[in-house]
């Protein structure tokens, strides 16, 4: 049996350093995704007490705009020191609230921060620059501008619940190292693990009002903090269709999107195909398929396809399937529609022809790891993302027609190629229409100090710690003049 730290008591907001019941009287209910019972509810806070939160973030981030460099990170190491000992709370609050295996949720908990710790030195090595005026033909010397980057105000952090620390924190530590307040929203099935980051952060001292934790329903404060006049920016992980919605709703607001994905793994006919096997399997199934960067679906050359399907085959079916809490790599998806979805796409390309090599097997809310070959385009798991342990082998002739498929999807975040010639992965890798192309590697969002970006529907601005702190300030000139 494991611990019970979770609480039938509501989990509060949280607004200037104070923790909070929701003056509407409401509450959210989170339920686990494989324990299918109630872990725990959240506040269902109301417009008024958005505009609350946002003015105390206003208020606060004016003092927090002059605090040196160094009396953030103070903080925000402190933060991370605070993350280090809850690691096992949290991941045993992860493990329930979003079905994730605890070693995987522990390992979250120490990477996030590490996440701090680089953001801290980072921002303490970005400098300014300055330029001559004399540099430019007519210009003169007596010129010179002084470059900085200084923050932009109150920043929208809202997080998926996939990783609902790890991408929590790497929107709120970049944003207040930055000289930001922030406002936090994260996924309502994530809102606990939210909660207890926040509680990390409330015991490292953080000035009243830098951070508050807002949780609701979406039809309620979702678009209203989008809209709201008091948010400067807005970093936003999640579904491309609430991303898209975001989008024509920020208007003016400065944006960074990652969302949806649709990763292609591109096997040509001379991959070390054991590795790529391997690499694939990571890929695609690792937390049931529950990342934007999982690979989505396999373009393999049909020289080689029936060898890699048999050995992808045995790989799926050595997969451990069942419950976080004996670390299986299958676990129940985060909800019914989830499982609904996903299945509807196994049904809809098994009725076109598509053959299932493995799997199509289902109890509730968990989707046995699925593989299905012979995929073409009139399928829909051709082009749609499942979010799910389903992938699809798509057999192909040439290199072009691979990279042709690859590049006819909506999305554009990652992409692998496998192959033993260096020149033939970069050509390939040159002509795909992504934000990152991985060579004989699985696709993934790490190292976190790499740039991440998404192109088309997977996304807009790039991610990284240092595009993050970039993205969370603006350049300022300020022009002496010199006698």
């Amino acid at each position: 049996m494991t611990k019970n730290v979770l609480t039938v008591s509501p989990y509060k907001y949280y607004v200037n350093g104070e923790w909070k019941e929701s003056q509407s009287g409401q509450t959210i209910d989170i339920l686990s995704p494989y324990l299918h019972e109630v872990i725990g509810k959240v506040q269902a806070i109301t417009k008024k007490e958005v505009d609350e939160a946002i003015r105390f973030a206003h208020e606060s981030q004016q003092k927090w705009a002059e605090a040196s460099l160094q009396q953030r990170a103070a903080y925000l190491y402190k933060w991370a020191d605070e993350l280090v000992n809850m690691q096992e709370e949290m991941a045993e609050i992860i493990m329930k609230e979003v079905g994730k295996g605890r070693k995987d949720a522990q390992k979250e908990v120490v990477r996030t921060a590490d996440f701090i710790r680089y953001t801290i030195e980072e921002a303490l090595h970005m400098h300014g620059e300055s330029m001559r005026g004399d540099s430019f033909p007519g210009g003169v010397a007596s010129k010179l501008a002084i470059t900085q980057r200084v923050p932009l105000g109150v920043v929208l952090a809202v997080a998926p619940f996939n990783y609902p620390v790890n991408l929590a924190a790497a929107k709120v530590a970049p944003a207040l190292m930055a000289g930001n307040a922030v406002i936090f929203k994260p996924a309502t099935q994530g809102s606990i693990s939210g909660v207890k980051m926040i509680e990390a952060l409330d015991k490292a001292g953080l000035p009243k009002g830098l951070v508050n934790l807002v949780t609701g329903r979406g039809s309620v404060i979702g678009d209203y903090l989008v809209e709201h006049e008091g948010i400067n920016m807005i970093s936003f992980t999640g579904g491309t269709n609430t991303g898209v919605r975001l989008a024509e709703r920020a208007k003016m607001i400065p944006l960074v999107l990652e969302l949806g994905g649709k990763d292609p793994g591109i096997v040509c006919d001379d991959a070390d195909l054991h590795e790529t096997a391997s690499q694939i399997i990571s890929g695609a199934f690792s937390y049931s398929g529950q990342r934007c960067t999982a690979i989505k679906r396999v373009l393999v050359h049909e020289n080689v396809a029936d060898e890699l399907v048999s050995l992808l085959k045995a790989e799926v079916e050595r997969l451990s399937v069942g419950s976080p809490e004996q670390e299986s790599t299958i676990v129940p998806l985060i909800d019914d529609a989830s499982a609904d979805f996903v299945q509807g796409l196994v049904d809809d390309a098994v009725q076109k022809g598509a053959t299932v090599v493995t799997g199509n097997k289902r109890d509730r809310n968990l989707i046995y790891p699925t593989l299905l070959d012979h995929v073409t385009g009139n399928m829909n798991v051709a082009w749609e993302e499942p979010f799910g342990p389903v992938l699809p082998i798509i057999r192909v002739r040439t290199d072009d027609e691979a990279v042709q498929i690859a590049n006819k999807s909506e999305f554009g975040l990652q992409a692998s190629v496998f192959t033993k010639d260096i020149n033939r992965a970069f050509a390939i890798a040159n002509k795909i229409d992504t934000g990152s192309v991985q060579i004989n590697g699985r696709t993934e969002r790490g190292p976190d100090h790499f740039p991440f970006i998404g192109v088309k529907k997977s996304g807009m601005g790039a991610q990284g710690i240092r595009k993050s702190l970039e993205s969370m300030t603006r350049e300022k000139v300020t022009v002496l003049n010199l006698a």
